[in-house]
């Protein structure tokens, strides 16, 4: 395991086809063995914030600078990026990052989940399960769970170090004293690796259950903050809960008015000045994917509806999706 690791965030930044006048994927190399070692020390220590020498972004802060950072860092001729940006391949900070990484570094570029070995993403965690060969590198505004709890910079060290948590557990009684029921929605705290609590940025906690033994490195990058943080492939994360009041999910009575998916994350959509509303998935490409599988908001069992043909090609499809993963574990 760690000399996959090892070789995955140490992948030679050989020059390609890129802007003229910039380095490989902007970075300079010596910003990028700095990097490097962060990231190291946070593979290592899973959930432990390792501070960094952030660099100067072409974009504003809060846009995304300390996952740009990462993927600078870690990505290679060879590889395939995906960016997303609350689940969606073309909102506006998807499309910077991704054609500025196309244009600086030459990489190919893809929307689709299982074609990518590089996923930056703000905010969403693919619904489609990643693989064991593939990155996700997270965007992250506030790296510390405990900031609006204690704004002490030197205190919240003090209680990571002794594993003082309590505090946490205290803000979400107070939900449940208030509300009924934990009323923490997004950016809800873990434990990982039974150490360390840890932020896992502004993600809604439907999505917390996968980051728990994912297959894929899960790398966090904090460029105002300049800090990193990092969660190691098959790694225990545990949602914070109580035992009479366990953690649990969104859960929505609607489905995707596109590909009538109930159990994925859904957006809703205002339709009109009247009020109308429709729900859709958040991650845009699984939705595409199962709009092609057959599945639609009317025929939502999709594969029932399809011709011979084309369930032999989507059968074919996942056999090698599934050969490719066996091979990766290898």
């Amino acid at each position: 395991m760690s000399s996959q690791l090892s070789s995955q965030l140490n992948k030679p930044a050989t020059q390609t086809a890129g802007a003229e006048g910039y380095n490989f994927a902007y970075l300079d190399e010596q910003s990028k063995r700095m990097i490097r070692r962060a990231m190291l020390k946070a593979v290592a220590i899973p959930g432990y914030q390792v501070p960094f020498g952030g660099r100067e972004m072409p974009l504003p802060h809060g846009w995304g600078t300390g996952g740009m950072q990462l993927t600078a860092t870690v990505i290679g001729e060879a590889d395939t990026l995906k960016v997303i940006d609350q689940g969606a391949d073309d909102t506006t900070n998807a499309v910077s990052i991704r054609r500025f990484f196309a244009k600086t570094a030459g990489v190919a570029t893809t929307e689709h989940t299982a074609d990518a070995s590089l996923i930056q993403t703000r905010h969403r965690i693919p619904e489609r399960q990643l693989r064991n060969d593939q990155i996700l590198i997270y965007q992250v505004p506030i790296p510390e769970p405990l900031r609006f709890i204690e704004p002490r910079e030197t205190e919240t060290r003090k209680m990571h170090a002794l594993r003082e948590y309590g505090a946490m557990q205290v803000k979400l009684y107070e939900d449940v004293a208030r509300f009924g029921h934990i009323a923490t929605s997004y950016d809800y705290p873990v434990m990982v690796n039974d150490r360390y609590m840890m932020d896992p940025s502004p993600i809604p906690k439907f999505d917390n259950p996968k980051m728990n033994q994912m297959p894929a490195l899960q790398l966090f990058g904090a460029g105002f903050e300049k800090r990193i943080y990092a969660v190691p492939p098959y790694t225990r994360v545990v949602s914070l809960d109580f035992d009479d009041y366990p953690f649990e999910v969104q859960s929505w009575e609607e489905s995707c008015s596109i590909c009538g998916s109930d159990h994925s994350f859904l957006d809703e959509v205002i339709m009109d000045d009247a009020g109308n509303k429709m729900f859709v998935c958040s991650d845009t490409d699984y939705c595409r994917e199962r709009v092609e599988q057959g599945f639609t908001a009317e025929n939502p069992e999709g594969q029932q509806g399809l011709t011979p043909e084309h369930n032999q090609v989507q059968q074919e499809n996942k056999k090698q999706d599934d050969t490719k993963a066996e091979e990766m574990a290898l």
